[in-house]
């Protein structure tokens, strides 16, 4: 009796695998990983020299007052107005994520 006429089994290569490759695809054990600080760091990092850019590209002088008092613009502020650009779009992405949540909270609540 050859290997073909014996029960089927799932592999498709008519049991012609090594040992070795057999265990090739058995798991490890390991987690996978989580976002680390090095990450996040770089992404921060990644969005304020975006946001540094955008600033100095800028052909018009923007002004922004944060309070009364508190004015400043995109020529002579560039490190500061290029900050507040990038508190925007981390305040915008933040709001986005938050919607997903409440979203995906919101569904499953909805379906039981």
């Amino acid at each position: 009796m050859s290997n073909s006429q014996q029960k089927p089994s799932w592999s498709l290569q008519d049991n012609k695998r090594s040992e070795t490759e057999r265990e090739a695809f058995k798991p490890t054990g390991k987690s996978p990983k989580k976002l680390s600080k090095m990450y996040i760091g770089v992404v921060v990092l990644v969005t304020y020299l975006t946001s540094l850019t955008l600033t100095i590209g800028s052909k018009k002088t923007l002004e922004t007052c944060i309070t009364s008092d508190f004015c400043f613009n995109s020529k002579d502020d560039i490190f500061l107005y290029a900050f507040y650009v990038f508190s925007t779009i981390a305040i915008i992405v933040f709001v986005i994520l938050m919607a997903y949540k409440f979203g995906k909270r919101f569904g499953h609540a909805v379906k039981q």
